[in-house]
C-alpha cells in the first residue's frame, strides 16, 4: 500500500472527499492505517485521553510521545502532529518545536491554529521544508481568551475575515486547512476561496473533507456528544459489557476453561 503524499492530498481538492481521524497510540493507529487519508495526532488527546478540561496544558513532549506511537502503528497513512499551545508564538519558537517533532517522530506535517496573524510563522516553517496544516474558525486553544467555544461565520464581516485568514495561510504555504465550528454557508465560501483542501469539523458538507475525534465517533467518550459528531459505534458500552462478562466468568469459575490452560 502506497502512503498518501502531500501532492496526492492536494490533488483531491474538488474531486474526492478527504477523510481524517485522530489517533493517539499505535494500537488504534494500526486499525485506522490505510482506511483514511490522514491521521491527526490532535491535542484533543489532553481531553479525551488525559481527562483534562481543555487542550491548553498539552506539552510538546506529550505530543511527540503520542505522535511517535501513532507513526509506529500507521505506516501507510499521512500523519499530522498538532503543535500545542505556547509552542509556536513566534517564528523561532515554531521552528524549534517543528524541528523537534520532525527529528523525533515520522510525522509528515504539523498543524497550528490561527489565521493571517500566523502567516509569517507558517512561511518560516514551509521555507524550511516543514509541511503545515492550518486551522481557523473555532480554535480550541483560544477557549479561555474567547470565554468558551464560539461558532464562527455568523455574519458577513466574520465570513470575510475567515476568507482572508484562509487565503493568507494558503499564500504562506499551508497545504491544507482545518475549518472548525463554522456555519456551513461560510465554510462553503472559504472552501471556494482557496486552492488547498479545506477539512471541516462542525462545518457542514460543502468542504473538501471531514475530521472527527476517534473517541467521539466510536462512542468511547460518552460524557457529552458535540452536535456535529455522528456516533458510528457504541464503543464504551461494548467494552463495558465485555469487562462485565469477564468479571462474571471469573466469578463463576468459567474462565479459564480447559482449552485456555497450558
Amino acid at each position: 500500500m502506497k502512503k498518501q503524499s502531500m501532492s496526492a492530498l492536494l490533488g483531491k481538492k474538488g474531486k474526492e472527499k478527504l477523510t481524517v481521524i485522530t489517533a493517539y497510540d499505535a494500537l488504534f493507529a494500526n486499525i485506522f492505517d490505510g482506511e483514511v487519508d490522514c491521521i491527526l495526532v490532535g491535542d484533543s488527546l489532553n481531553m479525551s485521553f488525559a481527562g483534562e478540561s481543555d487542550t491548553l496544558s498539552s506539552t510538546l513532549d506529550q505530543m511527540i510521545y503520542h505522535t511517535k506511537a501513532v507513526c509506529n502503528g500507521a505506516k501507510n497513512t499521512f500523519i499530522i502532529c498538532d503543535l500545542p499551545f505556547g509552542t509556536y508564538f513566534n517564528e523561532i519558537k515554531a521552528l524549534e518545536s517543528s524541528i523537534k517533532v520532525f527529528q523525533e517522530t515520522n510525522a509528515d506535517a504539523v498543524k497550528i491554529e490561527g489565521g493571517k496573524e500566523r502567516a509569517s510563522i507558517i512561511k518560516a516553517l514551509t521555507n524550511n521544508s516543514i509541511a503545515v496544516v492550518g486551522h481557523i474558525g473555532l480554535m480550541p486553544q483560544n477557549v479561555r481568551s474567547e470565554g468558551g467555544y464560539k461558532i464562527k461565520g455568523k455574519d458577513a464581516q466574520n465570513i470575510q475575515e475567515l476568507i482572508a485568514d484562509a487565503q493568507a495561510i494558503e499564500k504562506a504555504g499551508a497545504f491544507c486547512i482545518v475549518v472548525e465550528g463554522v456555519k456551513p454557508d461560510a465554510a462553503k465560501l472559504i472552501t471556494e476561496s482557496v486552492n488547498v483542501p479545506i477539512i471541516g469539523i462542525g462545518a457542514g458538507l460543502d468542504v473538501d473533507g471531514q475530521v472527527l475525534v476517534w473517541s467521539d465517533m466510536l462512542g468511547f467518550f460518552d460524557e457529552f456528544k458535540p452536535k456535529f459528531v455522528r456516533k458510528y459505534l457504541d464503543g464504551a458500552n461494548m467494552v463495558r459489557q465485555g469487562v462485565q462478562q469477564y468479571v462474571q466468568d471469573v466469578t463463576d469459575k468459567k474462565f479459564p476453561s480447559s482449552e485456555e490452560i497450558y
